[in-house]
């Protein structure tokens, strides 16, 4: 991936408004329950990697 040169009168930097705190509980409702629905599954997933392996010789 190469450098990307900014055109004259153009520029790449983006500033956002900040959050307010009504937003900010949305957004961490919205992740805690994403992560308490796909925590699970992978908790399931991880089980079956933990077994050894055999070795042949």
């Amino acid at each position: 991936m190469g450098y990307i040169k900014e055109p004259k009168g153009i520029d790449f930097v983006i500033k956002s408004e900040p959050l307010t705190d009504k937003a900010r509980q949305e957004i961490s409702e919205f992740i805690r329950n994403y992560k308490s629905k796909a925590a699970p599954k992978k908790a399931k997933a991880s089980t079956a990697a933990k077994q050894p392996k055999p070795i042949h010789t």
